[in-house]
């Protein structure tokens, strides 16, 4: 059996979402007007539920079909992939690049609520991309509005950014989101990848939640002592003291868990206690999908050699 740090996430959710309980029975008993500091410290639960929901692997879990294929060979095709995208020049192509994403999203059945949510994510910070490049690339004038115009290569250019944005995303979703943290830090160590990555990866997974927990222990003690934010420069010296007060805890917290861990017999990486082994219907899934990808830049290659032949 594989390890995963999701059932010491689940552990850590249910004994806060117990704490949370206690809070709301706090709040129907009148508790929080009597006590002001209980009300921080509701906040504080509440933050500590969304930091362990921020780092829940919600696609992980499933039986579909691409759960079922070898990690090594759904990793290695997502970064593949995810080259050959980004060379892509041309807005047909990054348009066909979308279909093999389709296919691989609809064959791994996530939740499509949450899909939709992290679509709308990424394509947030796109909208800032058609708020300039439109404007900002000359070329052909399609719309003026006094000084700036709208030009036709502008929008190509963000038009071809979001394609490709869009499809590395949906490979990326499909095939390296369905993984858990420590399957994909060992199928990246069976990859030949650098081991301080694995490790810093991991490791990043393992205290993200912890140093959440850090900075909202900092933010309800300023509280507690009358801190206000607002737009003046106390605030922003009380967050760049906070900030530098989270580095240092941090610093120091670093060098206790590497102190533990050498304890421990740790030797500079984690050791993985997962059995991968290719079977032939990941050699067909390896290689179809590599063929569909690299029919891809074989068209755009063409397209670069020859700008007339399509």
């Amino acid at each position: 059996m594989e390890p995963s740090g999701r059932l010491v996430a689940r552990a850590l959710f249910c004994q806060t979402a117990l704490s949370a309980q206690k809070a709301r029975r706090c709040q129907g008993s009148g508790l929080l007007q009597k006590h002001p500091c209980a009300r921080q410290i509701c906040l504080f639960t509440r933050t500590a539920l969304q930091a362990l929901i921020m780092i829940s692997e919600d696609f992980s879990q499933g039986t579909s079909p691409i759960h079922s294929l070898d990690p090594r060979a759904r990793v290695a095709v997502a970064c593949c992939a995810a080259l050959i995208l980004a060379l892509l020049t041309d807005v047909r192509l990054a348009l066909a690049g979308l279909v093999p994403g389709l296919v691989l999203l609809f064959f791994s059945r996530p939740p499509l609520g949450l899909l939709c949510r992290r679509l709308v994510q990424v394509n947030v910070f796109i909208l800032f991309l058609w708020l300039t490049v439109p404007w900002s690339v000359p070329g052909t004038e399609l719309l003026a509005l006094g000084p700036l115009s709208v030009t036709a290569e502008g929008v190509q250019l963000a038009l071809l950014v979001t394609l490709k944005c869009n499809a590395i995303v949906l490979v990326f979703l499909a095939l390296v989101a369905t993984l858990s943290l420590p399957t994909l830090g060992c199928a990246l160590e069976r990859l030949h990848c650098p081991r301080r990555l694995i490790v810093l990866l991991l490791s990043a997974y393992r205290y993200l939640f912890v140093l959440a927990r850090e900075w909202e222990t900092l933010h309800t003690a300023a509280r507690l002592k009358g801190f206000v934010p607002g737009t003046n420069t106390h605030t922003y010296k009380t967050y760049a003291n906070m900030l530098g007060m989270l580095f240092v805890h941090s610093l120091d917290r670093s060098q206790r868990v590497w102190e533990a861990m050498c304890l421990r017999g740790f030797s500079g990486h984690f050791p993985c206690l997962a059995r991968f082994a290719m079977q032939g219907r990941d050699w067909i899934f390896a290689t179809l999908t590599s063929l569909a990808y690299l029919a891809l830049a074989a068209l755009n290659l063409c397209q670069t050699l020859f700008p007339g032949l399509f």
